[in-house]
């Protein structure tokens, strides 16, 4: 191939920009951009364009967005353009053999996370949710399956005591496009060393779905602390008090030896919110009301008043 490679570009979400705008900081021949289609969000259900391709027509590229990527147009589309690599960055489908057959060289997918760990569509939240103190993101040759094809390269990103699944999505998003412009170099360069994971270490990171944000209090309180922050922002982590949804965005897990049930308020200090877990006790940091605003917990308390005894589940 030429010294810089003919590129088709699949990808969807935020994680995948940066990416997108490195290949073109790079000088890579993008010649077509594919991404999901316009969806309703929110609770105006306003159809809003993926954030690939509002970032890929500011660069000036051209974006197609099948329905079905099984479409024979799309198949003729971009087996006319003639490619010498994909480059797939969260783009939310499995790519079936005669797609991924098309590419003169292979399909390279960028993952958010050190492969065989974490393989599939939420890796990010389930490294924090898990308690994970490292991850990081990893190049890969595609085959038909989810995340198994072979490593490529991969880089390693320490997770903070503090990290939300939305600050460590924003640092490997960045680390991945620098890690995708070295895989890209390599090949350049003929220097590709590809290694067969090994699926015996394989675990699973399944989607969320909104429900799965609730808290179990029977856990302990270092596990629901890393569950919170896994799960911001989305789905966000939520008790009811009341049969009143509450939804928590930080807190302190507390080494305390409690005998209350899990899900019980427990004594504090009067601006303070200690809830009793399965072990130790989860001091609230910032909650929101069924009807109010994101509040740290003593404003909170001003206008809500739960004693020692109140319970949430």
């Amino acid at each position: 191939m030429n010294n810089k490679p003919n590129l088709i570009f699949m990808g969807t979400p935020d994680f995948a920009v940066p990416s997108l705008q490195a290949l073109f900081e790079n000088g890579y021949n993008v010649l077509m951009v594919v991404t999901q289609p316009d969806r309703p969000k929110g609770r105006g259900r306003k159809v809003i364009p993926p954030p690939v391709k509002m970032a890929a027509q500011l660069l000036g590229y051209d974006v197609i967005q099948p329905v079905s990527i099984k479409n024979k147009d799309f198949f003729d589309t971009i087996t006319g353009l003639k490619p010498d690599i994909f480059i797939v960055v969260a783009y939310g489908h499995i790519l079936p053999k005669n797609i991924l057959a098309i590419p003169e060289t292979r399909a390279i997918n960028l993952h958010a996370s050190l492969l065989p760990k974490y393989r599939g569509p939420a890796p990010i939240q389930w490294a924090i949710i898990n308690g994970e103190k490292e991850t990081g993101v990893t190049t890969m040759l595609m085959d038909e399956g989810m995340d198994t094809g072979d490593i490529l390269l991969s880089s390693k990103e320490q997770i903070a005591s503090d990290d939300t699944s939305a600050t460590l999505h924003d640092r490997l998003a960045v680390l991945g496009a620098e890690l995708l412009i070295e895989t890209l170099k390599a090949f350049e360069s003929n220097d590709v060393n590809p290694i067969v994971q090994n699926h015996a270490h394989a675990t699973y990171a399944p989607l969320l779905k909104k429900t799965d944000g609730r808290i179990v209090w029977k856990k302990t309180a270092e596990d629901i602390t890393s569950f919170i922050r896994g799960v911001t922002p989305w789905p966000g982590a939520f008790t009811f008090h009341n049969n009143k949804r509450l939804k928590i965005y930080s807190a302190l897990p507390l080494l305390l030896d409690v005998s209350e049930a899990p899900g019980t308020a427990i004594k504090g200090f009067p601006d303070e919110l200690r809830i009793a877990t399965g072990k130790g006790a989860l001091s609230i940091i910032e909650i929101q009301g069924a009807s109010g605003k994101r509040l740290l917990i003593k404003d909170f308390l001003r206008g809500n008043q739960m004693p020692p005894g109140t319970v949430l589940n």
